[in-house]
């Protein structure tokens, strides 16, 4: 079994402790995140797993033979071959055994091997022959074409000239190749930075029947949900491991981190009394010992660290004119580039307040039509129309390419904070992970990433009643993707957005706009988790017309071929009633667990609310063990609810087929 441990693992940067004796342990089918706040040293973590980076102390042991892939989050180009070949470049590994295996085969038909040996090369030679059936060796060409339709590679893309892609293509065919390599161990930092929703969920759906060990490094909180089973936090320069999803490590670490805001606040209150003190009294000789005393005070407080990037900000949005109730009115727009048709048909109306979200696969539209709702794109057929009082805010990742000032990122910023805000301008310029120097940077020298950040803060900065994103959360970690979620959620104007971030679109949106290459869109009145729930259920009706329409065929065919008795449907007739009695009792059944299960369900709502209020009181959250004891009942509620919803949805599912 191929396993990989971190032991004390410990990195120092000149003055500051970056990782102190972390230890980390993934084996076979380890699905594990790490977290932590920006800058906290993740990816170096990683790179000290994968080998790049050397430690100061501790130990990296991995099992003899396993191969370990890292992942970085971008700066991998490939300059030569197709991306056909890049992917096929993934089984050099097997070519390798591939030619050792060819060798044995020579050596065995040689009369100079002894017979011990002979048994030796014989064994390893169907050693390496599984090896070779179970990774899909001879089937690779079919795994190429699978990994790569599933990161949205077209067929034609297939034989491209790999570096005529651009950055972000260049990641995706990356971790198309680093899944191919089909390793023990992977390593991978943000492997959906780059990725739309339909790659992100194959990714999801491929990693669970992975049979390796994974270590992933993400800002979707959606994607880590539903693939990870641990989570390592690395705080402070202490790593720390939870056992169970992401949701319920971020449960069980707002209530750690509460206490923690808690004491920091009240040291922060404590600190200020003790300077303002010794500020307003330093130089009056009748205090000089009371100064000292706070003085002395001072030096022996112990600070309570807390990340910049952990600290609580909230953000709203500059006030704007009200708009009219119909902020924009769309009447049989359509857009073309020569003949190939992107955008059908299609009007609509948006009103004040709602958030529209735009989804569908690449090449469906999605950005085409902000461009053509923020005014970059003037060529289509139709009618745009906005209400009274509109103002627009438009970002795109093309918006950061339109600073090309000497200007600092403080100064950037600057220039167009309103007034009022101004005094929270560096906590928002933290927010959006720009601190310390880096507020000092020029535009010139930011990266990509950064130049996207600084593009969106300044856009949120002015007033605007009607805002058009396409992909505002790209760059963003968890921390600065919540603030920005806050800050729409309670915004008062309109949003029409794109995001591939799920938990985004499920939270944000309150109509869906779906886009589909060429056709018409299609408007869905409720968030992303309703749409999925409708197209499910679209998809489902579809197929059971396909087998109802086949199914009434046959019957008409052996009606005509088979002529039923009198005799014989008698005797279906008294089948038919010893069925509906069973039928009928079966429900009465079904209809009282429901009721069992409400009850219990709503019995468990009441136990977690008074274990809630239990957790509250000074003389439990400050016990370690009422705690954990308090925490571990909430969580046995929480499975014994599941299980119980899980039950009901069957339950339900059940009884409005037997309605139908």
């Amino acid at each position: 079994m191929a396993c990989i441990q971190l032991s004390g693992i410990s990195l120092s940067f000149g003055a500051r402790d970056l990782i102190r004796n972390a230890t980390l342990n993934l084996q076979d089918g380890s699905r594990a995140a790490l977290t932590g706040p920006n800058g906290a040293g993740k990816s170096t973590l990683m790179k000290i797993a994968a080998g790049l980076v050397k430690q100061d102390a501790g130990d990296v042991i991995i099992t003899k033979g396993a191969r370990v892939v890292y992942l970085p989050q971008t700066g991998i180009r490939f300059e030569e071959g197709s991306v056909h070949d890049i992917a096929e470049e993934a089984f050099a590994y097997y070519r390798g055994l591939l030619d050792e295996q060819e060798a044995i085969g020579r050596s065995l038909a040689s009369d100079h091997v002894g017979e011990k040996e002979t048994v030796r090369l014989l064994e390893r030679h169907h050693a390496i022959g599984e090896e070779l059936e179970n990774a899909g060796y001879w089937r690779r060409e079919e795994k190429i074409a699978e990994v790569l339709r599933g990161l949205d590679f077209k067929p034609e893309d297939f034989g491209r000239s790999a570096h005529e892609l651009s950055g972000g293509w260049q990641m995706r065919l990356a971790l198309g190749k680093v899944l191919l390599e089909d390793p023990d161990i992977m390593l991978l930092d943000e492997p959906t930075n780059y990725l739309d929703l339909e790659a992100r969920t194959w990714l999801e759906n491929f990693l669970k029947d992975y049979r390796g060990a994974v270590l992933v490094v993400s800002h979707d909180r959606y994607f880590l949900d539903v693939t990870v089973r641990e989570v390592y936090e690395l705080f402070n320069g202490v790593l720390t491991r939870y056992v169970g999803t992401y949701t319920q490590y971020e449960v069980r670490r707002s209530q750690e981190l509460a206490a923690l805001f808690e004491a920091w606040e009240r040291q922060q209150e404590e600190i200020q009394h003790i300077e303002e003190f010794i500020r307003r009294f330093r130089y009056k000789e009748s205090k000089a010992a009371q100064v000292q005393s706070r003085i002395k005070m001072l030096e022996k407080i112990k600070p309570i660290a807390i990340p910049e990037g952990m600290k609580r900000i909230h953000f709203a949005f500059p006030s704007a004119p009200r708009s009219g109730r119909v902020v924009l009115r769309i009447r049989e727009l359509s857009k073309a580039y020569g003949e190939k048709q992107v955008i059908g048909t299609f009007s609509l109306e948006v009103e004040r307040g709602q958030k529209l979200a735009l989804v569908g696969p690449n090449g469906a539209g999605k950005s085409t039509l902000m461009r053509i709702v923020a005014g970059a794109e003037t060529s289509f057929e139709g009618e745009l129309t906005f209400g009274a009082n509109i103002l627009v805010g438009y970002f795109s990742q093309e918006s950061a390419e339109l600073m090309a000032s000497d200007s600092t990122v403080e100064e950037e910023a600057e220039s167009v904070c309103p007034f009022e805000m101004l005094p929270k301008l560096r906590n928002l310029l933290g927010a959006f992970l720009f601190r310390d120097d880096d507020i000092e940077k020029p535009i010139s020298v930011l990266s990509g990433g950064e130049r996207s950040r600084l593009a969106l803060l300044k856009l949120l900065l002015k007033p605007s009643n009607l805002l058009v994103l396409d992909e505002p959360t790209n760059h963003l970690d968890l921390t600065s993707k919540d603030i920005l979620l806050e800050a729409l959620k309670k915004y008062e104007g309109t949003v029409i957005f794109v995001s591939h971030d799920r938990q985004f679109l499920d939270e944000l949106a309150d109509r869906v706009l779906e886009l589909t290459c060429g056709r018409s869109p299609c408007l869905y009145h409720g968030n992303y988790a309703y749409y999925l729930e409708k197209k499910a259920q679209e998809s489902q009706e579809n197929t059971l017309d396909q087998t109802a329409n086949q199914n009434q065929g046959s019957v008409r065919k052996s009606d005509l071929s088979s002529p039923i008795s009198s005799q014989k449907w008698a005797s279906v007739r008294a089948n038919d009633w010893g069925e509906e009695k069973a039928r009928r009792a079966r429900l009465r059944k079904l209809k009282r667990r429901e009721e069992e299960i409400a009850a219990r369900i709503e019995s468990i709502a009441a136990e977690k609310v008074h274990l809630r209020q239990e957790l509250e009181l000074p003389n439990v959250y400050t016990d370690g063990t009422k705690t954990k004891r308090i925490l571990a009942a909430m969580e046995d509620l929480d499975r014994e609810a599941e299980k119980l919803n899980q039950e009901w949805l069957e339950i339900a599912e059940i009884l409005t087929e037997e309605d139908a």
